[in-house]
């Protein structure tokens, strides 16, 4: 493949430029202006478009091995390709759960097979993701991106800080799904406003929270890196911003729908339930602020593809998880940049260099030398979010009917398009 990308605006990752974007073999040989051979390349006319390096999402479920008939590695892929995405780390809750070398050579064959982005799996933390008895942690580190039992909140405080301590030694970061069980005595929606007017019992944020407080302890004990997934209640906000203000090796993520959407906005339907639950008002506001100021580090999208039927059943029947590496960008653009509310370059850093530097997934620039690695967007296109256009085999979705502004228009990765518009 040698195609000259030309007439784009170029955010490089470090700056803004004007020109075109030369790839030969999988390679950028040239950043804002064109070869001296620029006649032997396919060009592509992208005047008007904005390239951007490619997103990286550190919270995805691909559900292969084991239910593909939510999603599998080549639709959810496709899926992530499509949203901008070229590095996706994907979750454990799987059947086999890779909690030994045996288990995970089940994903990665299924992973060389058929990604077309570079996808880094996560091992669990528990054997089984049970929480009784610890993974196979030494032999799993070195081929795979970090620890997580991500669908289940490890409820012992005493395994978690072993966890810690074995993860800290083999210099790996443990990625926390932070939920209390003994808590949760409610519907997994938040317990406020909505749940009230449903007339039915809520999941309360300390579930949230009070796991997320312990483990900061035992995070600033052990020294060993670690990171919040899906941060949804302002208490959370609040404990991480003061562990980070101590010192603690600590990051977080939220999730696009956290951000735009309050309990206000929810309607009894399945593509509006998730765990952790969309909370109040005050929460997204905190988020916003967290983003704002440094303490929420990423934004991850928690892609959790289900069946049609699975998610038929309501707000408070559905299973748990939404579709989101379609609409991410979209969403956030539309609803937080275009009204002034986070800076274009704020969102690019929750979407590119914050996720990529923590987790150590390289990339994340657009330069001479480097491997082609990024995407090409319309920001000026404004859509309504149809999921029977999505590459994934999910689609529920909370922004289904919504204009969104940004539609990806090209995805670059190595000597090929993982997305390409028709």
């Amino acid at each position: 493949m040698k195609t000259l990308f030309t007439g784009l605006r170029i955010y490089t990752g470090n700056e803004w430029i004007d020109g075109c974007i030369a790839v030969s073999n999988g390679v950028i040989v040239s950043v804002g202006t064109a070869p001296a051979d620029a006649e032997s390349y396919d060009t592509v006319s992208c005047g008007g478009l904005t390239a951007f390096p490619g997103f990286a999402d550190v919270h995805v479920h691909l559900r292969e091995p084991g239910f593909s008939y939510k999603e599998t590695i080549a639709t959810g892929t496709r899926a992530a390709a499509r949203g901008g995405y070229t590095a996706v780390c994907a979750m454990p809750n799987l059947n086999p759960v890779p909690d030994c070398l045996e288990n995970l050579a089940v994903e990665q064959a299924a992973i060389d097979r058929d990604a077309v982005i570079a996808v880094f799996p996560y091992a669990a933390i528990t054997k089984g993701e049970q929480g009784k008895e610890l993974a196979d942690l030494e032999a799993l580190a070195s081929n795979t991106v970090a620890f997580s039992d991500d669908g289940k909140g490890v409820q012992s405080g005493a395994m978690m800080e072993e966890a810690m301590v074995r993860a800290k030694a083999l210099n790996k970061m443990i990625v926390a799904h932070c939920e209390d069980e003994s808590l949760l005595d409610g519907i997994c929606i938040h317990d406020g406003q909505y749940a009230r007017q449903l007339g039915v019992k809520g999941t309360c944020s300390e579930s949230e929270w009070g796991p997320i407080a312990r483990d900061v302890e035992l995070a600033a004990k052990t020294g060993v890196a670690y990171h919040v997934c899906h941060v949804s209640a302002k208490e959370s906000v609040e404990i991480i911003r003061q562990a980070k203000a101590r010192g603690v090796n600590i990051t977080c993520e939220t999730g696009p729908h956290y951000l735009v959407l309050c309990d206000e906005q929810l309607q009894d339907e399945g593509r509006f339930r998730m765990n952790p639950p969309i909370r109040a008002k005050e929460d997204q506001e905190a988020l916003i602020q967290g983003l704002l100021d440094g303490t929420v580090d990423c934004i991850a999208t928690d892609h959790a593809p289900h069946s049609a039927e699975e998610k038929a059943k309501g707000i408070t029947e559905s299973l748990n998880g939404i579709v989101g590496l379609e609409t991410c960008f979209a969403a956030l653009y539309t609803h937080l940049v275009k009204p002034g509310r986070l800076s274009l370059e704020a969102l690019l850093k929750g979407l590119i260099a914050n996720p990529r530097t923590r987790f150590g997934l390289g990339g994340g620039s657009i330069k001479v030398g480097t491997k082609a690695d990024f995407t090409i967007f319309d920001l000026n296109a404004s859509y309504q979010v149809d999921p029977e256009e999505f590459q994934s085999m999910g689609k529920s979705s909370p922004f289904t009917g919504d204009s969104l502004y940004g539609r990806c228009r090209y995805t670059i990765f190595g000597d090929c398009f993982a997305w390409r518009e028709s």
